[in-house]
Order: structure tokens, then C-alpha cells, then sequence
């Protein structure tokens, strides 16, 4: 890829050579990223043939299937590599095409690829029997001595998955739990979810206690008020009628200081009223001489000569 990238103009090359590291970085991440990184390096490098596998790659990762064939067949016109063959097969099964994908199985350039390659294109092989409803052919089509052998190899864990997969859709659980096992055995860097599928089979369900997106939904809900329990409707009747009793029972005690306090002040207004009389009659008895005493004053004056005019 660099003497590639060396024909190309200084500023040019940098340019598309970072746009070439973004989608190495993104791929198995952030595919849709890589794809568009991809697509600004096929604008300004069409003609390179490590920009085309790249493209290739990027939109094969977003499942765009029949962009990442053109661009595979690009890529390998420019090189004569066969290199991309498999992929390319894997591309026909995405496009709906099993059969094609099949006969592209049995051509030469298989022999040309190296064993990576053999064996990436028996799993295609494999998968597109699946495709086609051939799930026991797809069984035997992987059985091969890569499968059978001890060492891994960076493919290992996938073949061994593969296999597993294809025998559980044969119904031959307990075979593919074995081979399920194997396959996280060599999934050194995490590429299958073989422990999830193990798990699946032997029923166990993971819960992650620290799952974030889980923790800020709680955060969200809102905190539930404590329940305050009502009073059934006959406690209510119960307690209301004990309240009246007890009111009942109290009546008597507070109407008699009452009538009580009514008989005291009606006392002692008659004994006000009685003393006013009293006092009425003191009053007489002092004018009555008076009036006496005037008239007595009166007759015993001279009586006044008449005007003798």
C-alpha cells in the first residue's frame, strides 16, 4: 500500500492515508464511521487498489453488500490477488445468491488461496448450504482436518463456532455445547460470543449489575411517595360512633355547672331588682314630707291684695 500511496501527489498521499488509518481504527467499532471515511478516500483514490479493499471492507461491515462486491472485484483486478475470494462469495450469500456464493466454492482460485483462505471459504461454503436449507450438508462440509486439530490458529475459534452452530440447527445439542466450549477455548481475543451460547444452552442468564444505561433509566423514574394507608370504611363508622358516645357521656357533666351559673345570675338580678325597689320606696318616703312641708309654707303666707286698679 505505501509505494501505492507514494505515486500519488506528497499532500495528496497524507490525506488518504489518514483517511485509510480511520477505517483500519473503526471497523469492528464504529462501521458506519469507517464507511465514511472509506467513501472521502475513494473520492480522492480511486485508482489505488489498497483504497478499493478498504472500501470493500467498510461497506461490507454496514452490510451494503453489493458496494463492497464492486469494490472487491476492483481491487482484485488491479492486483490479481485472489486473496479476496472468499469474502466475495460471502458477499453473494448477502445478496440473496447462495448458489453463486456455492459455485464460487469449487473454482480455481480456492487452490490459490493460502490455508486462512481454504478454510474461510469452507465456513462460506457451509453457510451457504444453510442458506439454502442443506443444514446436514452444512455440517459435513466443515468437517475437515482443521476442525480436528489441536493447535489454534487466529481462524480456530471461528471454525469451531461455526461448527457448533451448524450442529445445534441439527438439533445435536449436546454435540454443539461441546464444540461451543472449544471455541471459547481458542477465542483468545473475543471474536465469537461462544460463552453466551454456552450459557443459552446450560439456561443460565446474565445479569449485569453494572450496566450503565440500566442505572441512569433508574435514575430517572421518579422516587415513590411513601403509601399512606386509608381507613377501611367501617373503622371510619367504628370510630365516629365512639366519639359520639364519648361526647354523650360528657353532656351532663357540662349542662349542670351551666344551669348552675343560670340559677346564680337569675339570684342575683332579683336581689339587684329587690334593692332598686327598696331604694324606689326611700326615695318616696323622703319627697313626701317635702311635698308636705311646702304646702304647709304655702297656707300659713298672707294673702295678696288685689290690684285696686
Amino acid at each position: 500500500m505505501r509505494q501505492e500511496l507514494m505515486s500519488l501527489p506528497k499532500t495528496l498521499a497524507e490525506d488518504v492515508a489518514r483517511n485509510l488509518v480511520m477505517v483500519a481504527k473503526l471497523l469492528d467499532d464504529e462501521p458506519e464511521q469507517a464507511y465514511q471515511y472509506a467513501r472521502v478516500a475513494l473520492r480522492l483514490a480511486s485508482r489505488v487498489a489498497a483504497v478499493r479493499e478498504a472500501a470493500g471492507f467498510a461497506s461490507y461491515a454496514v452490510g451494503k453488500y453489493s458496494e463492497a462486491l464492486a469494490e472487491f472485484r476492483a481491487a482484485r483486478r488491479m492486483t490479481g490477488n485472489s486473496d479476496l475470494w472468499p469474502v466475495m462469495a460471502d458477499c453473494e450469500r448477502g445478496m440473496g445468491r447462495p448458489e453463486r456464493a456455492l459455485a464460487m466454492a469449487g473454482e480455481p482460485e480456492v487452490q490459490k488461496l493460502d490455508r486462512a483462505g481454504q478454510v474461510e471459504m469452507r465456513m462460506v461454503a457451509a453457510g451457504a448450504r444453510r442458506d439454502m436449507g442443506q443444514a446436514d450438508a452444512a455440517v459435513v462440509t466443515l468437517q475437515s482436518p482443521e476442525l480436528a486439530s489441536h493447535s489454534i490458529q487466529p481462524w480456530t475459534a471461528r471454525l469451531r463456532y461455526a461448527y457448533a452452530d451448524a450442529l445445534l440447527a441439527v438439533g445435536r445439542e449436546d454435540e454443539a455445547r461441546e464444540w461451543f466450549a472449544k471455541a471459547l477455548e481458542a477465542d483468545q481475543g473475543g471474536t465469537t460470543d461462544a460463552s453466551d451460547r454456552l450459557a443459552e444452552l446450560d439456561g443460565v442468564e446474565f445479569v449485569d449489575a453494572l450496566d450503565p444505561e440500566q442505572e441512569a433509566d433508574d435514575a430517572l423514574k421518579p422516587v415513590a411517595e411513601p403509601k399512606v394507608e386509608e381507613p377501611k370504611v367501617e373503622e371510619v363508622k367504628v370510630e365516629e360512633a365512639e366519639v359520639e358516645e364519648a361526647e354523650a357521656d360528657e353532656e351532663p357533666e357540662a349542662v349542670e355547672p351551666a344551669v348552675e351559673e343560670l340559677q346564680s345570675d337569675e339570684e342575683s338580678e332579683d336581689a339587684e331588682d329587690e334593692g332598686q325597689d327598696d331604694d324606689a320606696e326611700d326615695a318616696a318616703e323622703d319627697v313626701e314630707p317635702t311635698a308636705e312641708a311646702r304646702s304647709e309654707d304655702q297656707a300659713g303666707l298672707p294673702e295678696k291684695d288685689g290690684d285696686d286698679s
